[in-house]
């Protein structure tokens, strides 16, 4: 490289509602980015490798932003993901309360579109789309 920033025309953003506790932020944000992470390859660089040789799991190529935003706010870019047919995760908070992925996704499956109580997305896209989701929210302190 030639010691100039490289620059993405996509973007990673994760959309928490922002009267989470600060165990739960984490957990919702781990879990989401690990859909982005297992649909959409493009975003996951090489392997990594330290001077000793040793091999490290690839991780995403692109930072990762993090906002916050009420529950108004995520329930409209939830609804922005979805007319732009943007890759997305999501966590509603049935799922503090299941115990295993089975649970969670038959805790998904049972609420409709329009009542999902998301307290988290994750979005992949091209930067500009990505930014239209997030509108409203801010970053996360």
């Amino acid at each position: 490289m030639d010691g100039q920033p490289l620059r993405f025309d996509t973007k990673i953003a994760v959309l928490l509602r922002d009267d989470l506790a600060p165990w739960q932020r984490l957990n919702v944000t781990s879990f989401l980015v690990s859909g982005l992470g297992s649909q959409v390859p493009e975003v996951i660089g090489a392997p990594y490798e330290d001077a000793d040789g040793v091999a490290y799991l690839p991780m995403f190529r692109q930072p990762v932003l993090v906002f916050e935003a009420t529950k108004e706010v995520l329930r409209a870019a939830h609804t922005r993901t979805l007319t732009r047919a943007l890759p997305r995760a999501v966590f509603t908070a049935d799922l503090f309360s299941t115990g295993n992925d089975t649970d969670n996704r038959a805790a998904v499956r049972a609420v409709p579109t329009a009542d999902l109580d998301l307290v988290g997305l994750a979005v992949y896209g091209p930067k500009g789309g990505v930014d239209k989701v997030v509108k409203g929210a801010r970053m996360h302190p």
